[in-house]
């Protein structure tokens, strides 16, 4: 993970003697409008590229201030039963970086039903999205890649049990890695995974790798990053007999969950420190949840949840191209210099750009910088 650069507040520009007290306060409300337009606007700016990895991001890099009610022009109340059908179109991009090979794999299923074909029996239109970061080399990153989907419709849960259809795919693909002949025991890799069957979507994460959801420009993570010193997994691999040494998993594996690394789990059937089993989150997709992000963490080593949100919405709100936006991301993060494979997949939940944020007029405050008020007091006690 890149090492982060400690940032000082911004400072407030200083007001220079000899102003009256009126142009103190106009000059300081001027400022205020203008950074009020340029937020109906949704002209936010740029992220700073020396940022450090964060799971939340500050709140200079969110869309909105915090404390202002915000609707999005033209909206209406959201409810789980409304009548809100999502269409679905993604886009991806995956590059090398700085490291010698490429080892992540993805996958994009927009249309489930025509992918799959009759024999998958699907009541309603669904959709397939993933990411797998390989380590030990690109086979086991690659074979999950091709069989996952299968290993998860060929359950005799699915589709009316997705949970267990889920979890018992990522243990098939994990024992499918332990018996491919081809495959070294120290290849391995972190596999996510995004199932949308009508407006339910399933989060299924074994790594450290991040799915990040967009409700009206608000960054919701849906995984959590699966590493050793993580407090949940720590306890986990205590318990279990393994130890953490510097931040890797018996000293030898920057993550805590993963499918394959055979050389960490011995034989199968027996209880391992490093476990293939997915932690699921599931949500019911609504009219606020505008498109989703999923990445291997050499996005997320050098940038924040929020982060990649705000630089998303803004490239949908100019070109409306989930390809063009994912690529937008990986450039950000090459030039942040992230040391990992980059991998990004973009999806989209409606044929629209997201809506521009509106602030309502009646929230909006007039306030004084700390120059301007002590010019302010300086000015009343010396009359």
């Amino acid at each position: 993970m890149t090492a982060g650069t400690d940032i000082s507040p911004p400072q407030v520009p200083r007001v220079d003697g000899g102003c009256s007290i009126k142009g103190v306060v106009n000059e300081v409300e001027d400022q205020n409008e203008d950074k009020l337009k340029n937020l109906n606007q949704g002209n936010s700016a740029k992220p700073p590229r020396n940022l450090s990895a964060m799971r939340h991001c500050s709140s200079s890099a969110r869309l909105i201030e915090p404390e202002l009610d915000v609707g999005i022009m033209g909206s209406k109340p959201q409810h789980e039963n409304s009548g809100f059908i999502p269409v679905f179109h993604s886009g991806s991009c995956s590059e090398k970086g700085p490291k010698q090979y490429m080892e992540d794999e993805f996958i994009c299923v927009d249309d489930l039903r025509q992918h799959l074909g009759s024999a998958a029996n699907l009541s309603s239109q669904g959709a397939f999205y993933g990411v797998f970061d390989g380590h030990g080399g690109t086979d086991a990153a690659s074979f999950t890649r091709k069989n996952i989907l299968k290993f998860i419709v060929e359950d005799s849960h699915f589709p009316t049990g997705i949970k267990k259809a889920l979890k018992s795919a990522f243990l098939k693909a994990d024992h499918a890695l332990a018996d491919a002949k081809s495959l070294d025991s120290s290849s391995g890799t972190t596999a996510l995974t995004a199932l949308i069957l009508g407006r339910t979507m399933l989060i299924a994460n074994a790594g450290d790798s991040r799915a990040v959801l967009s409700k009206r420009g608000r960054a919701i993570e849906l995984s959590k990053d699966h590493k050793p010193n993580c407090t949940s997994e720590r306890l986990r691999i205590e318990k279990l007999g393994g130890v953490i040494n510097d931040g890797y998993l018996n000293g030898q594996l920057s993550v805590a969950r993963a499918l394959g690394d055979w050389h960490i789990k011995g034989s199968k059937g027996s209880k391992s420190p490093l476990s293939c089993e997915p932690e699921l989150e599931e949500i019911v997709i609504t009219e606020e949840d505008e498109f989703l992000i999923i990445g291997c963490d050499g996005l997320w080593d050098v940038m924040s949840s929020q982060c990649a949100v705000t630089m998303v919405r803004k490239e949908l709100m100019q070109h409306n191209d989930p390809e063009k936006s994912s690529r937008a991301l990986v450039v950000e993060a090459l030039q942040r210099n992230t040391c990992d494979n980059l991998t990004v997949v973009v999806v989209c939940f409606s044929a629209d750009p997201p809506p521009k944020i509106e602030i309502p007029r009646s929230h909006r405050r007039r306030s004084i910088s700390a120059e301007g008020l002590d010019l302010l007091k300086g000015v009343l006690n010396n009359p």
